[in-house]
């Protein structure tokens, strides 16, 4: 314990030095956007190496899991395709729900948090393939996130078990609209806030996303109705979703552009300009 007072006061100007350097580029970090955002990009650059580097040992030691899975996926395509009315047609694998080939980024999942009340996931897709802020994620089974940050090669996401997350979403039978959100207990379960007692609501109904907005395409799939509530004097249904999803466990997604969404926000901005 000595030694350690005796180091302290040794090396105490230069202590100071660091503590008050480390203090100004905080608040430096903190006060301009700037800066705030290249030590974001940074950030993501860092974390994102390591994190595929430890995603590359992970898909080693899950080789034969992995192979497992695509032997059944084979088979049930194989088996889609054998019931077909006329085999000839076989739809092509690059279109999702009216999305165009060209604006669908395929990327992989190198690190994916669940256990907190503020989750992200990290892609190994960023700048350089044309990934943007506030572009939507999605995979073969249903909505993922948003993206939240990007620098050249990696990317996070806005995992939907997240409690900031909000997502416009709709009853599929009735197209009712609603607020999908996180309540931050199950990680299989999400909630439809702010659905009108009007709809008619079963158990089993599938919840997709409404297309209210620029981020992702009408009619994505998210999950099924597990349970109703009424909200003691309100006009509106919570309603509990079991996702489609096993979001513990995500590999390849795709990365949905959106060419419409700087006109969009132009568009609406001009319209509060007028307003104001």
């Amino acid at each position: 314990m000595q030694q350690i007072f005796n180091f302290i006061i040794r090396n105490s100007n230069r202590l100071l030095f660091l503590l008050l350097l480390g203090i100004s580029l905080t608040l430096t970090i903190q006060s301009h956007s700037y800066h705030r955002s290249r030590v974001i990009s940074s950030a993501n650059f860092l974390s994102g190496g390591v994190y595929e580097r430890i995603n590359h040992v992970n898909e080693y030691l899950n080789l034969r899991t992995e192979n497992d899975e695509l032997v059944l996926e084979n088979a049930r395509l194989k088996s889609l395709l054998f019931n077909k009315e006329d085999t000839t047609k076989v739809p092509l694998a690059d279109s999702i729900k009216g999305v165009k080939p060209a604006d669908i980024i395929v990327s992989k999942v190198i690190h994916n948090s669940y256990s907190t009340h503020e989750n992200y996931i990290t892609l190994n897709s960023g700048n350089k393939e044309g990934v943007k802020q506030d572009m939507g994620v999605i995979n073969s089974l249903g909505i993922i996130g948003v993206i939240d940050n990007t620098s050249t090669n990696y990317s996070t996401v806005v995992s939907i078990l997240n409690m900031k997350s909000q997502i416009n979403a709709k009853l599929k039978k009735t197209n009712h609209f609603g607020s999908l959100t996180w309540d931050g207990k199950s990680t299989g379960f999400v909630q439809l806030e702010d659905v009108p007692r009007l709809a008619s609501v079963r158990k089993g109904d599938t919840i997709v996303t409404g297309g209210q907005s620029v981020i992702f395409p009408e009619g994505i799939n998210i999950g099924t109705v597990e349970n109703i509530y009424k909200k003691d004097n309100s006009s509106f249904y919570v309603i509990r979703v079991k996702l489609f999803n096993d979001m513990t466990n995500l590999g390849h997604v795709y990365i949905i552009k959106s060419k419409d969404r700087e006109e969009l926000i132009n568009l609406e901005n001009k319209s509060k300009e007028k307003n104001e």
